[in-house]
């Protein structure tokens, strides 16, 4: 017990010198450990402090997780310690036979970060094997005869123990005549022979007893002893001679059974029966066959190198007389590369980090083989185009590690095919295949479908409805690759911004949180976010442009003509000697809407006198038709509906009073005296009466006036007004005009009365203002205007008027549609762009020249010729802010650019009145 204590103790001392010795003369093995430790050692004793001598602190072990990597659990690691333990029974002669050095080698693997280490441990042997004989007693017969000095190879006992531990040495019982001699093979082993010192003598002793001792060298030394019970037999004095005492033959592995291995001879002086020598093994044999009288030794079975590498058999030649002699046959097995290598794998990596850098371990792979040299050496390769590569980490141990960039969106996993060839000839080679799976990481940002998004919304949309939806992929897995969406700027103000568009998280649908008005709103801009889940979350932006589409939700306002303070409507006066084409006044209307719902056209209803004058389509200008007649009635009223472009189309009326009068004193009494109207109906009837009598002089006379107009509509396009085929039939393209501001498009003669007072001041109001001139408002002394009595009011239009058709998308300019006010295209009514919303700046000027007379103080009655007064309501403190400016509802049709009146001022110029005349205007005139 005390020397196995003391071995015990020195193994244990024997680890920390030698990884410091190596470390001082192999720095290349600074990632080996080598331990030595004798066999039989119990279960958990301590082999060497493994974690220690890898560098690993105390704290480190609960997270590097230390482990064995081996095929069998010879050791084990203390999870607290470190230290490296014996985990089952340590049998050298079991683990690795007869071999001279006994070496379990394996892989200490730790986790957080993988690293693997190569461990060897040196087994060492312990005299714990006694010398055995295979038989208890073994039978000699030696004739009488023998000479001295014969010698006898006896039985061999075995040990399984190696070096000093191992059979040393043969020992035989006293005897005078016998002797026993030690012989050693050329392996090492040793083997007995029996010396015979004197000659035997039958007839004194017939039968020897002796005992065989076979000693080890182990410290204390164990013996195996057996008994040799030698008979002796009469003389035959010759013995059979080999021809060889020792056969050396070498047979190659996987022979077939049968196959010749060795023939051996002996022969004998003796004749007869004592010549006759019969060939038998010393030992039984069950791998090889003997001929007992050729001597010919064939084999029984397949040979294994990997099972046994060499045999040694004795065979014996006894003659007739029972003389015998003995050789020895040694056969020595040459491997055969006859088996593939073999491939394990050891801590293989669950997870592969598509971020992994290269050179990050993922697998142990080990490699066997059980043959020998050249063929059990084995090379590890790839196969295939993969990111990976294999380096040696020890004999017969591997690494697999990263070798390029992992990507799993392009490749979610790998087929590692691994080939092992060992270096025999022909190689033997085996491939084994493992699925690598690479997890993801979030390393791909949120991508939109499109790089921008606009989206059309009609304004009046319900709440809650949804306007558009953005998409975005992201081509990560789980978290990494859920997207959610958000809003992260606008245009729109921040506490605004909720009121007007929310957005759904999951969905990407924009939903509209309120109603819009384009009149209000006509675009806006959001900046949405998509964002992943991952950590840390990645994400990408993108533009929605709303644009708020137009709806005819808005019916046309007339501005002009406006009424009276009392809510009565104000007058026009013409000139009785006013010739057809005279311009009596124009209506001027607005829409809040843009584009063909702000489309205005202008259409009579009703009039006292059909036929008297006409009304522009598009300009809403009120001419003479035809000179006044005798039979015609001195006031006239017109009821005009506006309406506007839209689907279904809005409209709004406005009524028109006009009295045929040279001066304003000569229509205030009929004003005051206010007649009844005249009956249109009973005129009518009287034209038609007229008419019939007088149609086929009318006919010829319609067709000549029709040839000559046509000649002469160059130089006065508007003399017909409803009489011109553009007015009824909608061709062409049309143009939005842009007008130069300040600038007043026609005159206007606005003559009004102030009824209800016994007495009236006169002023008569200037004729045929032209475009461009200062507007005079008349007045009476106190400065207001003076209403009629008994005029309509302006009210909305409710029925559904006739469809007006949209402009041709495709328009293009003409010399005759150059944009300009609504008076520079020479009263063409067919072809020209609505003008009603820039038709506030005529009122504008209005405003303007009357407040200017105002201020100046010469709008008093009677003050001038062509001068007209200023209502309270426009009074010189009434500017241009209080009027509201609708140029900015004209566009383009199919477009989103709105037009502006710089055409005016490029043109430098003012355009021409509707009629062509041009005058200047009384206070140019006193000037």
């Amino acid at each position: 017990m005390g020397s196995g204590a003391a071995e015990r103790g020195w193994a244990e001392r024997r680890p920390v010198l030698f990884p410091l010795l190596l470390s001082l003369f192999c720095p290349a093995l600074s990632e080996q450990i080598r331990y030595r430790i004798p066999e039989e050692m119990p279960e958990g004793s301590v082999v060497g402090n493994l974690a220690k001598d890898l560098g690993l602190s105390a704290h480190e072990l609960p997270t590097r997780q230390l482990r064995i990597s081996s095929e069998k659990a010879y050791f084990t690691v203390s999870a607290k310690s470190g230290e490296l333990l014996v985990g089952s029974r340590l049998d050298r002669e079991q683990i690795c036979g007869k071999k001279a050095a006994c070496t379990l080698e394996f892989e200490a693997v730790a986790e957080n970060p993988l690293n693997f280490y190569h461990v060897s441990v040196d087994i060492e042997d312990i005299n714990d094997h006694t010398p055995k004989f295979t038989q208890t007693s073994f039978d000699l017969q030696i004739s009488e005869s023998t000479v001295p000095g014969t010698r006898f190879i006896l039985e061999t006992a075995e040990d399984a123990d190696i070096g000093l531990n191992a059979l040393q040495i043969y020992k035989l019982s006293l005897s005078p005549i016998f002797s026993l001699i030690n012989k050693e093979k050329q392996d090492g082993s040793k083997y007995p022979e029996l010396a015979l010192e004197k000659r035997l003598d039958r007839e004194q002793q017939s039968y020897h007893r002796l005992i065989l001792t076979a000693l080890d060298g182990g410290d204390p030394p164990l013996s195996g002893t057996t008994e040799l019970r030698i008979q002796v037999t009469d003389a035959n004095d010759n013995a059979p001679v080999f021809s060889q005492d020792v056969y050396r033959v070498s047979l190659r592995e996987n022979v077939p059974p049968g196959t010749a291995v060795v023939q051996v001879s002996a022969t004998d002086q003796d004749e007869g029966i004592n010549s006759e020598i019969t060939y038998s093994f010393y030992r039984t044999g069950r791998v090889f066959s003997l001929n007992s009288k050729s001597g010919e030794i064939t084999t029984l079975k397949t040979l294994d190198f990997e099972e046994i590498k060499e045999y040694s058999i004795v065979v014996e030649g006894r003659d007739g007389g029972g003389l015998a002699a003995q050789c020895t046959v040694e056969i020595n097995i040459q491997d055969e590369n006859d088996n593939s290598p073999e491939i394990t794998f050891h801590s293989l990596a669950e997870m592969v980090l598509e971020n992994a850098l290269p050179g990050t371990p993922i697998a142990l792979i080990k490699t066997y083989d059980r043959d020998s040299g050249e063929n059990g050496e084995v090379n590890c390769r790839l196969e295939g185009e993969v990111p990976f590569q294999i380096i040696s980490s020890s004999k017969n141990s591997y690494k697999l590690i990263i070798d390029g960039t992992l990507d799993r969106e392009h490749t979610p996993e790998y087929n590692v095919t691994i080939t092992a060839t060992d270096r025999g000839k022909p190689p033997l080679s085996s491939s084994t295949t493992i699925t690598l799976h690479i997890t993801d990481v979030n390393d791909n940002a949120p991508v939109f479908h499109q790089a921008s998004y606009v989206v059309h919304v009609a304004e009046n949309n319900p709440p809650g409805a949804s306007i558009a939806q953005v998409s975005a992929s992201d081509p990560d897995l789980g978290h990494n690759g859920r997207v959610s969406y958000s809003i992260v700027a606008s245009d729109l103000e921040p506490r605004a911004l909720a009121s007007y568009v929310s957005v759904s998280a999951q969905s990407g649908v924009v939903f509209a949180q309120r109603a819009f008005d384009h009149e209000q709103l006509r675009a806006f801009e959001l900046t949405l976010q998509a964002r992943d889940q991952g950590s840390p979350a990645l994400s990408a932006n993108v533009s929605l442009r709303v644009l708020v589409d137009d709806r005819n939700d808005n019916a046309p306002r007339v501005l002009y003509p406006a009424l009276g303070p009392d809510g009565s409507a104000l007058f026009d006066t013409v000139p009785r000697a006013a010739q057809p084409g005279y311009l009596v006044t124009k209506v001027v209307a607005v829409d809040a809407d843009s584009g063909h719902n702000a489309w205005l056209s202008y259409h009579v209803l009703q009039a006292s006198e059909p036929g008297l004058f006409s009304l522009g389509l598009r300009t809403g200008e009120v001419r003479t038709a035809r000179a006044l007649g005798d039979r015609d009635a001195a006031r006239q009223r017109l009821l005009v509906a506006v309406r506007d472009g839209g689907q279904p189309p809005l409209s709004a009326t406005a009524t028109l009073l006009l009295v045929f009068a040279d001066s304003l004193q000569e229509v205030l009494p009929d004003v005051s005296d206010r007649p009844a109207p005249s009956d249109p109906q009973a005129e009518l009837q009287f034209y038609l009466v007229v008419a019939l009598a007088l149609i086929s002089v009318l006919f010829l006379l319609a067709v000549i006036l029709a040839v000559a107009l046509r000649l002469g509509r160059s130089s006065s396009a508007t003399t017909w007004g409803c009489f011109q085929p553009g007015l009824c039939v909608k061709s062409g393209p049309v143009v939005p005009p842009n007008y130069s501001e300040g600038t007043l498009p026609y005159s206007y003669n606005l003559c009004v009365a102030h009824t209800g007072k016994t007495e009236f001041n006169f002023l008569k109001c200037n004729e045929h203002l032209s475009s461009g001139q200062d507007m005079l408002l008349c007045s009476d002394s106190s400065g207001a205007l003076i209403p009629l009595q008994g005029g309509h009011d302006l009210t909305a239009h409710p029925e559904t008027l006739t469809l007006q058709a949209p402009p041709n998308t495709d328009w293009r300019f003409s010399q005759a549609q150059r944009p300009g006010t609504s008076g520079s295209q020479n009263g063409d009514e067919t072809g020209t762009w609505p003008n009603n919303q820039f038709d506030t700046e005529m009122l504008q000027a209005m405003i303007l020249a009357s407040a200017s007379e105002a201020a100046d103080g010469s709008s008093t009655l009677g003050g001038g010729a062509g001068t007209m007064g200023l209502s309270a309501r426009y009074g010189p403190q009434f500017t241009l802010q209080h009027v509201p400016d609708y140029r900015q509802n004209v566009y383009i049709p199919g477009s989103n650019a709105t037009l502006t009146n710089a055409a005016g001022k490029r043109d430098g110029k003012a355009p021409a009145g509707g009629n062509g005349n041009k005058k200047k205007s009384g206070k140019k005139e006193k000037k």
